[in-house]
């Protein structure tokens, strides 16, 4: 059973066009861009999700990268306040007779970032995956 047949001629033009793109670096700043875009709105989201006493959870928000970690492109955030985790997850008081319930903020972001994600790729990125499909 026969599926039909691909022109050779068709494929390989396609085929240069995909490792032209490759080989120019056009694809890699492509991805560095949507990446630094997303770790942009994902500080962004994070400060306004991050509930306020004193302010300091809130401004010690950070972004590194983007890089390339284990076959992906990452951007890591973080907060160094030692509390973040508590205000996150709940806690108790002092004393241990009430508790706190937790914020949820990170949480939150995660759902929020992930609806974003499509509106935060490069016009370039999606016209390379384009050229794939």
């Amino acid at each position: 059973m026969s599926l039909g047949t691909v022109d050779d001629a068709e494929f390989q033009a396609w085929a240069s066009r995909v490792k032209g793109r490759i080989d120019s670096g056009q694809l890699k700043k492509e991805i560095g861009q949507s990446t630094k875009r997303i770790g942009v709105q994902a500080i962004r989201t994070l400060k306004s999700n991050t509930p306020v006493d004193t302010g300091d959870l809130r401004k010690n928000w950070t972004a590194e990268g983007p890089s390339v970690s284990g076959g992906g492109w990452v951007v890591k955030v973080s907060n160094p306040t030692e509390y973040a985790s508590y205000v996150e997850r709940g806690h108790r008081t002092r004393g241990g007779k009430n508790w706190v319930p937790g914020q949820f903020f990170m949480k939150n972001f995660l759902n929020a970032i992930s609806s974003q994600l499509p509106d935060l790729i490069t016009p370039g990125l999606w016209a390379f995956r384009d050229l794939l499909s």
